[in-house]
């Protein structure tokens, strides 16, 4: 059984190593390649990792069963364009599954081994693992994602609760977040890869759209579970980068799939988006309001990808 482990890095020196040993304290036997996708960061991340691990320029073994290999990027393209270069390569080495997985996380020991029990039982379904918070392990931040029924809004399960067992169901779920998702290859080929024109936000609620519109189902599996620190790659919520590409990607995904109830969408979306920059102008953000509007105003000229201002 082969699988390969995506992680995408911008300027994460200060996550990679924990979430790779964790890796590294898996408890299955599987062979694992983590290929680890630089979108051409600034910081000194990518050479800890090449003294830590001894390396020179190609995959080398870091454990009895894990494998190493560095993909350099030329430019910061976004999560979606690395992780499809670490899909293309993933290819190349024949591997059985592809496990997205961000950098700022670390996982428990049969996590891994959890997901693919899971997989085997719903052959042909991409899995998800519990996910809490890594400052408070006993907070769930998602188990499992929901979507409301007339403008397809997203939300995870049991987010900020505390975990009293009441999320131990195996079940058939409808939002996977892109922060862990474990895709069988044969999904990949049925489905293809993440759209590449979001750049940051909503790749993951695109992709969990189009793989139900495909037949292909999600699957939220209690016993795996990991830990992550929530925000740390995207600076967190209260930022401008987050109101633009929030704002712009939004309205991308659900005309891509919401059909006839789009018109209904936009009418929330107007609510939605009114009501969040008058908040932040009152608060004394007009930064966020300003991202906000630029980005509504990208997603009708139809400028995608990464943006010059806050990429």
């Amino acid at each position: 059984m082969k699988i390969a482990i995506i992680l995408v890095n911008y300027n994460g020196k200060k996550y990679n190593e924990a979430c790779i040993d964790s890796i590294l304290q898996s408890q299955d036997t599987y062979d694992k390649y983590i290929l680890f996708v630089d979108n051409a960061s600034a910081d000194d991340s990518v050479a800890i990792l090449e003294k830590k691990y001894g390396l020179n320029g190609q995959a080398k073994a870091i454990g009895d069963y894990t494998w190493l290999e560095i993909l350099k990027l030329d430019g910061n393209y976004g999560f979606a364009v690395a992780n499809n270069r670490g899909i293309d390569r993933a290819k190349q080495l024949q591997t059985d599954y592809v496990l997205l997985l961000n950098n700022d996380t670390e996982i428990a020991p049969d996590m891994i081994q959890q997901l693919v029990a899971c997989a085997d039982k719903h052959s042909g379904s991409m899995i998800i693992p519990k996910i809490y918070y890594s400052d408070d392990r006993k907070r769930i931040w998602s188990a499992g994602g929901s979507v409301s029924g007339i403008v397809s809004k997203v939300s995870h399960d049991g987010l900020d609760q505390i975990d009293n067992g009441q999320f131990e169901e195996e079940k058939e779920t409808q939002f996977a977040t892109g922060c862990c998702l474990l895709l069988p290859m044969s999904v990949i080929e049925k489905a293809g890869v993440l759209d590449e024109r979001f750049f940051l936000y909503y790749e993951d609620t695109e992709y969990s759209f189009r793989l139900r519109k495909q037949g292909v189902t999600i699957y939220y599996c209690p016993k795996a579970y990991m830990y992550h620190k929530v925000g740390a790659s995207s600076k967190g919520a209260d930022s401008p980068l987050c109101a633009y590409y929030i704002s712009r990607n939004w309205l991308l995904c659900n005309r891509e799939h919401l059909g006839k109830r789009y018109s209904l969408f936009l009418l929330y979306y107007i609510v939605n988006r009114t009501s969040c920059c008058l908040l932040w102008i009152l608060q004394g953000k007009p930064q966020l309001a300003k991202a906000a509007i630029r980005g509504i105003g990208d997603y009708c000229h139809r400028k995608f990808g990464k943006t010059e201002y806050y990429g």
